[in-house]
């Protein structure tokens, strides 16, 4: 039987959580108004997972968002992600996007190429908006076309994207490819 936990922790934007079980992380989630509001996000979504003191390796991921929030560029490339909670199709997308500097952006174009046709583009978009592991798979620093914002489908939606953007000094327009 898995074990599903999870832990709240602060960064400079508010309280934070992150949820994992024995095969690595399940999800994040990012700043609510409070603690409580943030543990209610993390119950619903998470209801099997009991909160607990994070493993050294959730340690790791906790610290670099915490680093990332306060405008550091930690990498998460070798986060311990559980893709068995997405779709193959998510996880490639995902793969690709970790790739993506703190700092930088790209489109959701660049990543559908990428995928192999760039009319995968509308599909990106939406397995990104689904994306459990925001920050750490940056689905923020991904943009429509001509370096407009796009979505995003975190709390405050666009105005937080922008925060992010902002926090990391990256360009959001005419932002030169990466792939």
């Amino acid at each position: 039987m898995s074990t599903h936990s999870f832990a709240l922790f602060d960064t400079a934007l508010g309280p934070c959580g992150i949820a994992w079980g024995d095969g690595g992380i399940t999800g994040l989630q990012l700043h609510e108004p409070g603690e409580d509001r943030t543990r209610a996000r993390l119950r619903q979504r998470y209801a099997e997972a009991v909160e607990a003191a994070p493993t050294q390796a959730v340690q790791q991921v906790i610290d670099g968002v915490v680093d990332l929030l306060a405008g550091g560029k930690p990498g998460f490339e070798s986060a311990p992600l559980d893709y068995s909670v997405v779709s193959d199709f998510q996880r490639r997308v995902y793969e690709i996007a970790l790739r993506i500097p703190a700092g930088k952006t790209v489109t959701y174009g660049e990543i559908a190429r990428e995928l192999g046709d760039v009319a995968y583009s509308r599909e990106v978009g939406q397995a990104l908006g689904k994306n459990p592991y925001a920050p750490v798979v940056p689905c923020h620093r991904v943009l429509a076309a001509g370096g407009k914002a796009g979505g995003f489908s975190a709390r405050g939606g666009l105005d937080s994207k922008a925060k992010l953007l902002t926090i990391e000094k990256a360009a959001t327009t005419d932002a030169p490819s990466l792939f």
